[in-house]
This record gives C-alpha cells, structure tokens and sequence, in this order.
C-alpha cells in the first residue's frame, strides 16, 4: 500500500498521527458519526453538553459509565500497536480526537488528547482533576469544594484545552509527515490541523477505508483501515535500517 511512496516515508524524521474514532472502532468501540455511530442513536444534546449535564447529571454519568465499562473492556489493535512502533525509528506524536487512552495503552509516549479522556473527572467549579482506575461511582462524585464533578471531556460548546491545542499546532507545523487515520475530518478545530502541516510542506498521508471531505487535498490516501496498513508503513523503516 506504500510502497510507491517509500523513499518518502524512510526519509522522514518527524511524523505526526492525527486519529479519529475509526482506529478504535477496530478495537470494538463506536464511532460518533455513519453507520452504527452513537449519535444515530443517542441524542448529543441530551448526553454531551454541560447544560445537558447540569440537567439530568444523573443520566449523563450513567451513560459515561457504560462507555468506560465498553473501553477497559477494548484492547489496542494493530494500528495502535504499530503507531506505538514507530517510535523505534522516528520522532512520533499522536494527535487524537479519541478519548479511550488506547494509544497509551499501545505503548505511544507521546500522545495528546485533544478531546480529553473518559477515564478522568474534573469538577465544573474548581478545576481539580483526577483519574479513574477501574472502580465507577454509580452517582456523579461532589469535589472537595462542594461542587458536582464531571467526566473530563470536551463537550460540544466548549473549548478545547488550550495548552494541548497549542502544542498540537506546533507539532504540525514541524513534522515531515502527517497521518491522518479513521477520523471523517468534520469536527472543527482539529480538522485544521493537515491544513497546519501542508502549509508547512509536510506530506499528508489519508488512511481511511472511506473518502473524507479533505481526501482530495491528501498527497496519498490509503483506503484501509488502520490495523491492516499501519504494520506495513512500519515495516517500511524495519527495511530501511
């Protein structure tokens, strides 16, 4: 699947992963959108807003219950495994809209989460933050300061995490090589960052099984998934050295 592009590939010092829902429904988890996609069944209104949560705290943290059950129960596949190879013979970031801690679990050691993690809390008042292990209160948990705490993602109408933005946009403008992987490059702001990277001259690489809306802007799209051409494009360096 790469081989036209292996000089490429081998020359390169820097690659960043840019990773949506799709590397992790090969694991077992749901995407958001297309078929089968949890929005098609739930209402994200009611589930992925903070007023939602100030409403029904109660269902949303619930439903957050079931989706962690679901992603400790998930295993990293191929395509993580082999994100996390790379690192053997490149500079590897990984830039995910994914909020399961796969890539970490992968071996990734330099991962960041755009859109949060499902397996941390924070409370709405205070800032304080922590982790969860495996052990999930059944009713949301009250902070230290008296306030309700809340599943440490990025909801629609917020903000994303400042401090990891910007460190996402400075990763993009410096690698060689962007891989954007099973992310249908819809969600607004990190649906930018390819366009970062290609005016910075690095060559983007599109593993989807599916066109995307930027596919026509992609230098080499790959339609795959992940855990099938991830462990070729690392055995590209394997033969390199």
């Amino acid at each position: 699947m790469f081989e036209e592009i292996a000089e490429k590939i081998k020359d390169s010092k820097k690659i960043v992963f840019v990773t949506g829902a799709g590397i992790s429904q090969e694991s077992g988890i749901p995407t958001f959108r297309g078929k089968d996609g949890l929005w098609g069944k739930y209402d994200a209104m009611q589930l992925a807003t903070i007023n939602a949560f100030y409403d029904n705290p109660q269902l949303v943290w619930e439903w957050y219950n079931e989706r962690r059950n679901n992603i400790f129960s998930a295993k990293p596949n191929l395509g993580h495994k082999a994100i996390a190879e790379l690192e053997k013979y490149a500079e590897v970031t990984v830039l995910t809209q994914n909020i399961d801690g796969l890539h970490q679990r992968a071996g990734s050691s330099k991962v960041l989460e755009l859109h949060g993690s499902i397996i941390k809390i924070k409370c709405t008042v205070c800032g304080f933050n922590e982790e969860i292990l495996t052990e999930f209160e059944e009713v949301p948990p009250i902070c230290k300061c008296g306030n309700i705490l809340r599943p440490d993602v990025v909801w629609f109408g917020e903000l994303l995490p400042q401090d990891v933005w910007q460190e996402a946009m400075i990763h993009s403008n410096q690698c060689d090589i962007m891989v954007i992987v099973g992310t249908s490059l819809v969600v607004s702001p990190a649906n930018t960052l390819p366009i970062y990277a290609k005016q910075n001259n690095a060559f983007l690489i599109e593993v989807n099984p599916e066109e995307t809306i930027m596919s026509a802007d992609m230098d080499f799209s790959v339609r795959s998934s992940s855990a099938v051409s991830l462990p070729e494009l690392v055995s590209i360096f394997k033969k390199s050295k």
